[in-house]
C-alpha cells in the first residue's frame, strides 16, 4: 500500500521476527506478484534456489521431479525458492524503512473500536503507556490466535490435527547436502529436508507417538529413520522445537472496518510450503482495493471482493493440504506400503508425462490461483477468463510481465491494437501494451487481437474478444471505480 501511496501504520507486539520459524518456501507465484515491487531479484539473490524434489524410500531415490522443464514455460521463476520466513521479514522490513514505514516493535494491539468512519485503537507501547491511534481501516495480520478476530468475535472453524510436527536447523553433509530438496519415506516416519544454504537446511519431520510433553522433546528424541535413509549426516543442530498443525478457515474476512489475513484467517498443514504465500496473496489482493477506496478511484463496496476472493481458495487449501496430511501420517501397514511402495511409483510417473508435470507445478507454485466467476472477473478469450493469472511468455526478449511492475489498471493486446482502443486508453491514462502476434503466445492461451484489462494485482478483470471499449466502460461503471 506504501508504495501506492497510502499511510499506514504496522504495529508488532514481538521485538522481532521469530527466530524459530518454519515457514521456508516462497513460490513463483509470490516472486512474480513481488517483482511489482522490485522485491523478487533481491529476494532470489538472498535465498537458495531449489531447482528440483527428490522422492527417497527405503534408504534410495525413487523420483527426482525438475521443476525447470516444466516451470520454465510458465513464469520467469521455475524453482521452489528455500528463503526462512524470519530472513524474509528482515528484508521485507529493511525494505519498508526505504520507503519511509518503520514496524513498531513491541507495540500491541489492546482493543479497538469503529465510530464515526474511522477505528480507534488501543495500543500499549513499549514502555508500558498507551496510545489511541486513528485510522481508516484495520488489517488484522496477527496470527492464528488474532486479537482482532476475537474481538471480532468471527469463528474459527476448524481442529487440530493429533500429530506433532518438529523442525530442525541443521548442519548437514553426505549426498543429500547438495541444495536441493529431499523427501524421505520410511514405514512409520517422513522426514523432509529443505536447504537454505550450502550444508544448511532445515528438516521437518512428524513426532509418530502422542505425547503429552511433546514440547519438551530435544533432536534425539525423535526417529532418524527417515534422515538416516536420506544418507544424511547431522553435524550440528542450530535449534530445534515441535509444533501441533491446525485445519482452521475464518467464517469472514471482513467484519466493516477490519480485516484478516494470513494465519488470522485461514490455517492449514504445512504440506507445500503453501501457509506464508497464501498470507502474501491476500495482502497483495487488499492493498490494492483499500488504496483505490482511500484514494476515491472506489466504492467501499469494493473491499467486499476480497473476502469473497480469498475465501474460496483458502476453503480449497485447506481441504487439498488436509489430504495430503493425512496421506503422510496415517499409520499401519497399508498406510505404509502406500506411502514406501505406491506414491514413489506414481511420482516417478507424473515426471515422465508432461501434462501431470505442468498441473502439479502450477497447484505448488500457486500460478493456477485464479478469481474465475469472482465479483470482479468478467469476459473470456482464448483460453483466458476473467479472474485468470494473466499468462506469462517470453518471445525474443520481450517480456509480457514487464509492464505489470507498474501497480495500475492497464490493457494488453497481443496482435494489433484498434484506434478506438487507443482513444479509449488515452482518454483514461490507462497504458496500453502491444505485443506483436506469435505462436507462443497462442500456446500460452491467449487470442490474437483481444483486449486484456488487468487490475493492479495484474490478475485478468476483463477479458474480451473483441476490442470493444464500451465492455470495459460497462464494467467500470458497475464498479463504481474510476482509473484517473
Amino acid at each position: 500500500m506504501t508504495a501506492q501511496g497510502v499511510k499506514v501504520r504496522i504495529v508488532d507486539k514481538n521485538t522481532g521476527p521469530g527466530p524459530t520459524s518454519r515457514a521456508m518456501v516462497v513460490h513463483a507465484r509470490t516472486l512474480e506478484l513481488y517483482r511489482q515491487l522490485d522485491l523478487a531479484t533481491a529476494m532470489i539473490a538472498a535465498g537458495h534456489r531449489n531447482p528440483s524434489v527428490n522422492l527417497w524410500a527405503k534408504g534410495r531415490i525413487r523420483a527426482h521431479i525438475p521443476f525447470g522443464p516444466t516451470g520454465g514455460e510458465l513464469t520467469p521463476y521455475p524453482f521452489v525458492l528455500v528463503y526462512p520466513q524470519d530472513h524474509h521479514e528482515r528484508l521485507l522490513t529493511e525494505r519498508l524503512e526505504t520507503m519511509g514505514v518503520t514496524v513498531e516493535r513491541q507495540t500491541e494491539l489492546v482493543d479497538f473500536e469503529v465510530a464515526g468512519g474511522a477505528v480507534r485503537a488501543r495500543l500499549r507501547l513499549p514502555d508500558g503507556s498507551e496510545e489511541v491511534s486513528a485510522a481508516r481501516y484495520l488489517a488484522g495480520c496477527d496470527g492464528a490466535r488474532s486479537a482482532v478476530r476475537h474481538k471480532l468475535a468471527i469463528g474459527f472453524e476448524g481442529g487440530t490435527y493429533n500429530q506433532t510436527f518438529y523442525v530442525a536447523d541443521v548442519e548437514a553433509s553426505g549426498p543429500t547436502a547438495n541444495g536441493e530438496a529431499h523427501i524421505s519415506l520410511e514405514s512409520g516416519d517422513f522426514v523432509a529436508l529443505l536447504a537454505y544454504a550450502k550444508g544448511r537446511g532445515r528438516l521437518i519431520g512428524l513426532v509418530r507417538d502422542e505425547r503429552a510433553d511433546a514440547h519438551k522433546l530435544t533432536f534425539e528424541d525423535v526417529s532418524h529413520r527417515a534422515i538416516e535413509g536420506l544418507r544424511l549426516t547431522i553435524d550440528k543442530v542450530n535449534w530445534f522445537s515441535t509444533y501441533r498443525v491446525h485445519h482452521r478457515v475464518a467464517d469472514r474476512f471482513r467484519e466493516g472496518r477490519a480485516f484478516l489475513l494470513g494465519d488470522a484467517a485461514h490455517v492449514h498443514s504445512p504440506v507445500g510450503g503453501q501457509g506464508m504465500n497464501t498470507g502474501i496473496g491476500d495482502a497483495i489482493n487488499l492493498a490494492w482495493k483499500l488504496a483505490a477506496v482511500l484514494r476515491g478511484r472506489a466504492p467501499d463496496g469494493l473491499l467486499d471482493s476480497y473476502e469473497r476472493e480469498r475465501t474460496g481458495f483458502a476453503h480449497q487449501l485447506v481441504e487439498t493440504t488436509d489430504r495430503l496430511f493425512t496421506f503422510v501420517t496415517a499409520e499401519g501397514r497399508f498406510a505404509d506400503f502406500l506411502r514406501v511402495e505406491i506414491a514413489p511409483v506414481l511420482a516417478g510417473v507424473a515426471d515422465r508425462i508432461g501434462g501431470i508435470r505442468a498441473f502439479l507445478f502450477r497447484i505448488l507454485s500457486q500460478t493456477q490461483l485464479n478469481y474465475r466467476g469472482g465479483p470482479l472477473s468478467r469476459g473470456k478469450a482464448g483460453r483466458v477468463d476473467g479472474g485468470d493469472r494473466l499468462p506469462w511468455v517470453l518471445v525474443k526478449g520481450l517480456d509480457n510481465y514487464a509492464p505489470l511492475a507498474a501497480i495500475t489498471w492497464q490493457v494488453h493486446v497481443y496482435g494489433a491494437a484498434s484506434g478506438a482502443l487507443k482513444q479509449w486508453c488515452a482518454a483514461r491514462g490507462v497504458p496500453l501494451h502491444v505485443f506483436p502476434w506469435t505462436e507462443e503466445h497462442a500456446a500460452a492461451g491467449l487470442a490474437i487481437d483481444a483486449a486484456y484489462l488487468l487490475r493492479p494485482d495484474t490478475y485478468v478483470a476483463v477479458a474480451a474478444l473483441e476490442q470493444a471499449p464500451d465492455v470495459f466502460d460497462a464494467y467500470l461503471a458497475e464498479k463504481g471505480i474510476t482509473l484517473c
